[in-house]
């Protein structure tokens, strides 16, 4: 195993690495699997040094969620380049990676702290969701009809992560039907061209298996 590194000789690269393993944990296994041992055994590194890079779990959990959202916000901005804006939105909301939202609301009831951080990056994640509806329909590459754009981002990004949690579980009754459903909503307003299932991807990135 790789002993602890001198103070002030930080990777980027190890971090990244503690994070990635992470995740992966409480994508398989829920937050619950994460320990400083279990972390370090899966890493391939010496238990101290996860603690040399996080002195407590919360301080590696907190870690996880920002560099999640901060990537969340990164892909949102390209919303506003495709030419099928909401089905961008749709994609985006639908990444399997989504199912992490779950262990990150089992970890904000016990966690006051990480709860405000996770509210607080859901909301500018939101927010900025709203800002990139807004500017497509003052421009005029998007009509809404009267739909309200804050309904829109909050139905889009809820039913989606729905279907992606339910899907993780084994869960697919009346998947078919909503997906038919809502393709046929993001026909009507993002045009024909829209590709089923995600066939057409509108940010012209792979599925996020992460």
């Amino acid at each position: 195993m790789t002993a602890p590194e001198r103070r002030g000789s930080r990777s980027p690269q190890t971090r990244q690495s503690l994070l990635d393993v992470t995740e992966r944990l409480m994508l398989k296994e829920g937050y619950a699997a994460v320990g400083v041992r279990r972390v370090a055994r899966e890493a391939g590194v010496a238990p101290a040094l996860v603690l040399y890079y996080f002195p407590t779990l919360d301080e590696l959990f907190l870690a996880v969620l920002r560099r999640r959202a901060d990537g969340e916000l990164d892909r949102h901005e390209k919303i506003a380049k495709s030419p099928y804006p909401l089905t961008a939105l749709w994609e985006m909301n639908s990444r399997p990676g989504a199912a992490l939202l779950s262990e990150f609301m089992a970890l904000a009831n016990h966690s006051e702290a990480f709860r405000a951080e996770l509210v607080a990056r859901a909301e500018r994640y939101r927010y900025a969701q709203l800002e990139s509806l807004r500017g497509m329909i003052a421009e005029g590459n998007l009509d809404i009809g009267d739909a309200p754009p804050m309904a829109i981002v909050v139905l889009t990004t809820a039913i989606s992560r729905v279907l992606v949690n339910e899907r993780s579980l084994g869960l697919t009754a009346g998947h078919d039907e909503t997906m038919a459903y809502v393709e046929s909503l993001l026909r009507r307003y993002d045009g024909p061209n829209v590709g089923a299932r995600g066939e057409d991807r509108p940010d012209g990135e792979p599925a996020d298996d992460a």
